[in-house]
């Protein structure tokens, strides 16, 4: 039996990556999932009667919300919330960082998750049940110090979700890190990174789908998990 079955999950950044691999696996367990994605749509890809997309930016406030209004509307609720969604942009030498690049880390990778967080809290509190889930990364759990920024908004993400798991455990409401090592993703770009040493987003997929599918007294708080070969060199 899977506890996913009919399951609503909202997903932020389904149109490639961790996010549609996560999606295709969620479609193939029997849930509905809802992408909210800024640039392509999950939907422009497959056909498939249990998804639905939306063009918005998590870190635009009145898009999230027209995005969370629009998955009720789709689907009648939002049973799980997928922060998936997050930017790196290049900021090795934090003396030459300019602030743009520093608020767009920020936005997409802190204020998009509050906002989101905030939108799915206000369906699920009512229902005493739900469960959020972020990929924050290791890089909310060790500095690197060729991304000092990232760092800090994975970090920031990291301690968002610390605090409001403590306040959503008396509403029901489960709420879950998930922190994969290095992913071979568009993330990179063509930077020369040993892609062959990094997990896969298929990987990542199937770690979220483990958390998900557990019975609803399960709750993990958060997953670490990496490449063995990347550790080891």
């Amino acid at each position: 039996m899977s506890y996913l079955l009919n399951k609503v999950v909202f997903i932020t950044g389904a149109s490639g990556g961790i996010g549609k691999a996560t999606a295709l696996l969620l479609l193939d367990a029997g849930a509905k999932v809802f992408d909210f994605s800024r640039t392509h749509q999950l939907s422009d890809a497959i056909s498939h009667e249990n998804l639905r997309s939306f063009r918005g930016d998590v870190s635009i406030e009145a898009e999230v919300k027209a995005g969370f209004a629009a998955c009720l509307d789709a689907f009648g609720t939002v049973d799980v919330l997928l922060n998936n969604a997050g930017l790196g942009l290049l900021s090795t030498d934090l003396a030459e960082t300019d602030l743009d690049t520093f608020e767009q880390m920020m936005n997409v990778n802190v204020r998009g998750v509050f906002l989101c967080n905030r939108e799915a809290l206000k369906i699920m509190k009512p229902h005493k049940a739900g469960h959020i889930l972020t990929v924050i990364s290791m890089a909310g759990q060790r500095t690197n110090p060729n991304a000092p920024i990232y760092c800090a908004s994975k970090f920031g993400a990291r301690g968002l979700n610390s605090g409001l798991a403590d306040q959503a455990l008396k509403l029901g409401i489960k709420v879950t890190d998930i922190n994969p090592g290095p992913t071979d993703s568009n993330y990179w770009g063509d930077r020369q990174v040993p892609r062959e040493k990094f997990l896969k987003v298929e990987d990542v997929a199937r770690v979220i789908l483990f958390v998900l599918d557990q019975p609803e007294y399960v709750l993990i708080r958060e997953i670490n998990f990496d490449n063995m070969k990347f550790l080891a060199q």
